[in-house]
């Protein structure tokens, strides 16, 4: 067991939590806030009163926000109330642009910051089998590395900031194209009249599975969508993030570009707050 230390977690949703739980169950403590109340009385942990307050309490502290504008806001709260030498991990899929103005803030306090998305789902990260994309200062790698050992099954140290979200982007572009192509396929096999059950377990023993054919599949086989390992409304903010990335380099993504269109229609249809497996759902109504 690596040596108890105090981790902060800010941002106590479906993702944060669950790292937490794992943390803390190693023997860790664990101090966590979100501007949730609701989140913070569920939490198993030690609720701290604000950012700074994790700052003042927990030489590393993981980030599991929902967005740029968070990002930024509690940046500079950390930079604020934290201690010279302390590091912090950006655990999420965002603009690398914000992030690297987040890493500049931080740096001017003395705190590392670390890029480190994760691939999974809610379903990963509840029974630790996340890996994780780990970059940044290689000290603070190695200081943060025994806690990411707790939260997945694998991390990859993938050398200078930023190449963490790079590389979060190239398996994120699979999730979306994958996640659409599963519920493509469900909807061909209930045209054909097979039984969707007997589609997911065939298929899913077959060449063309995938890791989202087997983990969405059986909700769509079901055609239930709760509760979401990964919200759809979630999967279009990292797909359109991922666009905007690919055309920054010219690179073509043309199955993404024809898959943001569907996950739109399907936010559009109320269905943003479903698993994103709803793509089956939505499918089926355009039928």
């Amino acid at each position: 067991m690596v040596e108890r230390a105090t981790v902060g977690v800010i941002g106590l949703g479906v993702m944060g939590s669950a790292m937490s739980r794992h943390i803390i169950a190693a023997g860790h403590e664990v101090v966590g806030f979100d501007i949730d109340p609701v989140r913070r009385a569920e939490f198993a942990g030690s609720v701290a009163k604000s950012v700074a307050d994790v700052a003042r309490r927990a030489p590393i502290t993981l980030l599991s926000l929902p967005s740029s504008e968070a990002l930024a806001q509690v940046a500079a709260e950390l930079a604020d109330g934290a201690s010279p030498g302390s590091v912090a991990v950006e655990m999420g899929t965002l603009p690398l642009a914000d992030k690297e103005a987040a890493c500049a803030l931080l740096a001017s306090s003395g705190v590392d910051l670390l890029d480190a998305p994760v691939s999974g789902t809610g379903l990963q990260a509840a029974d630790a089998t996340l890996v994780v994309y780990s970059s940044g200062e290689r000290a603070a790698h190695e200081q943060v590395a025994p806690i990411f050992d707790l939260i997945g099954k694998q991390t990859f140290y993938l050398g200078p900031f930023g190449n963490g979200s790079r590389m979060k982007f190239v398996a994120n572009l699979l999730v979306a194209v994958h996640t659409l192509a599963a519920a493509e396929a469900h909807q061909l096999g209930s045209a054909c009249g097979l039984d969707p059950d007997v589609v997911q377990e065939v298929i899913a023993a077959g060449v063309g599975s995938s890791a989202m054919f087997e983990i969405r599949g059986p909700m769509m086989a079901a055609d239930t969508y709760e509760p979401p390992s990964a919200r759809l409304a979630i999967i279009l903010k990292d797909a359109s993030i991922i666009a905007d990335h690919a055309r920054s380099l010219d690179s073509p993504a043309p199955l993404l570009d024809a898959a943001i269109p569907l996950y739109e229609a399907a936010v559009n249809a109320g269905l943003g707050n479903l698993d994103a497996a709803a793509l089956r759902r939505l499918l089926a109504e355009l039928n």
